[in-house]
Order: C-alpha cells, then structure tokens, then sequence
C-alpha cells in the first residue's frame, strides 16, 4: 500500500471531518506539522476537539486554527503563550480539558497501546479529579483517568521510510510517537523519505504499523520561541 500522498492537502482529504476529535504532535512549536496544521486550517473542518500539549502561538502552530475558530475544545497542559486562547477561553467560547503533562502522555501512550484507563496520583485532591472515580491502593488514593483515542493524529517526524518507519529528531521527538499510537488514522509530515531497508533497524523510534499517511515538508519554517520577560538592563 503506498502511504506516500504528494501534498499535506492530499494527505488530509477523505479522513478529516467536523466534530471529530485529532491528536497534534509538538511541544510548544518544537516539532509541529507545520504544513498539516495549515493543510487542516484550508480544509474548512470545523467543531474540532484538539489533543496538544499546547494550543501554539498567535498565528502560528494551532494558533490559526483558533484565529478561525475551527476548534471547539482543546484538551492540553499549556496554554500561556497564546492571547487569542486566552480571549475565547475568558469569553467562554472555547471549553479546555486541562491535563497534567504527564498523565496527557500516558492517556494517549495508553489509547494506543489498548488501555482504556489507568489509575494515577496525580491530581488527586484538586480541580482535576473532579468528576472521575477515585480508588485507594495501599492506603493512598489514586483518579481514573480515561486514554485518549483521536479519531486523526498529526505528526511530525524526521525521517520516514516508504513503509512509514519513522525517526525522529531530538527534542522534536517529544509528544509525537504517543499521539502518532493513539490515532485511529495516523498523518505524518517528514523532512525526508527513504527507500524500505534504508533505515537500520535499530535507529526506528516508531514502528510503520502506526503511520497510515506520509507528506514530505523537506523546508519547514520551525519556529524559535523566544520569551522576553523584561527589557534588557
């Protein structure tokens, strides 16, 4: 089966709709699919529930999903960086789910892995337990927390080979082999793609069970955050 599509546009068409819950790989702006996120933007889909660490900057990442108000419902750990976030949240026109970073990890590692909940103590005690079952294991008390299923997953990777084995890059690394598990169907951006048997077996983070979808973005802008707290003395 060929996994290769020849735009992200492409790669998008058929699979995303209104209404659907999708996964977005990244940490802050650091290893985003930059071109996904705008190829998803022009499609026009609208009502999204959208799993991200963070819901990126003001026009950029998924900060432009927000300025054209395609998502509904972010569920994330980190939102601070974005003042249109900020004002939809305030105004009460976006809901947000908001998670622990670590456990966001383990429910998305969990729905891909076929785990449909786990029991953690993190935020037990707090805002965050609200609403869900908690049981006591050893004398301390643990939340249920339900995985994560997307109906779509966004990734970005390093490397694919034709099969959809994927390497990452360092720290670009970070959410998405999870997100890229717990999708339903799987979309993957890479700088570069290769020929099957190219990779050596053991530089593959992600196996190409995972990869439904592959899109080359050879040149992507990424982005440096750079966070000025006060002027220079």
């Amino acid at each position: 089966m060929n996994k290769i599509y020849p735009s992200a546009a492409d790669a998008l068409k058929g699979i995303v709709k209104d209404g659907q819950m999708l996964a977005v790989g990244g940490f802050g702006l650091c290893g985003i699919p930059e071109a996904l996120i705008d190829a998803l933007q022009a499609s026009g889909v609208k009502n999204l529930t959208v799993i991200s660490n963070n819901a990126g900057v003001d026009g950029f990442g998924l900060g432009k999903l927000l300025a054209t108000r395609q998502i509904k419902k972010m569920i994330s750990s980190y939102v601070g960086e974005n003042k249109e976030f900020e004002r939809q949240y305030l105004s009460g026109e976006l809901e947000l789910e908001f998670t622990p970073q670590g456990t966001l990890a383990e429910k998305l590692r969990a729905g891909g892995a076929g785990i449909p909940a786990f029991f953690t103590r993190t935020g037990v005690g707090t805002v965050v337990a609200e609403g869900k079952e908690v049981r006591e294991f050893d004398g301390i008390k643990y939340v249920m927390e339900r995985s994560l299923v997307p109906d779509v997953s966004l990734v970005k990777a390093y490397i694919a080979d034709k099969c959809g084995n994927l390497v990452f890059r360092k720290t670009a690394r970070n959410f998405n082999p999870n997100v890229a598990m717990a999708g339903k169907i799987t979309v993957v951006e890479v700088e570069k793609i290769v020929e099957t048997g190219e990779l050596d077996p053991d530089q593959i983070h992600l196996p190409g069970i995972f990869v439904h979808r592959i899109v080359l973005n050879a040149n992507p802008e990424k982005r440096i955050e750079q966070r000025t707290v006060r002027a220079a003395a």
